[in-house]
């Protein structure tokens, strides 16, 4: 089900995650099922307005301390994630603009050669 709503997307495209499946846009993951529900990378403030609604909880992959742009929705039917369609479509969204917007991080510096002391 969810590879109906997500892949036609522009730019989304599915893997794995925790051995699950995942769906990402520009090679950065959006969403990804998890447990019983699917977790979903949206901006700040709509993911701490999701948390009022009793389907949505922090998602909390193994444990993890929760994460402030990370939801996880639950439903109990797969067809029921047709609801939360504007959701994914915004995830998606969001995390492309991320990437185009040079929001990831950064790779490391490269390592400086030392100079040798002159003798």
């Amino acid at each position: 089900m969810l590879d109906a709503l997500l892949l036609p997307l522009p730019g989304v495209t599915a893997g794995k995650m925790f051995g699950y499946p995942a769906y990402y846009v520009h090679r950065k993951l959006f969403a990804c099922v998890y447990g019983d529900g699917v977790g979903v990378k949206v901006p700040e403030a709509m993911a701490n307005e999701l948390l009022t609604q009793k389907h949505i909880v922090p998602f909390q992959p193994m444990g993890r301390a929760r994460m402030r742009e990370w939801i996880q929705i639950n439903r109990a039917s797969s067809e029921d994630y047709e609801q939360d369609q504007e959701v994914f479509h915004r995830a998606a969204q969001f995390v492309g603009a991320l990437k185009k917007a040079g929001r990831l991080k950064p790779p490391s510096p490269a390592p400086q050669k030392r100079k040798r002391p002159q003798t």
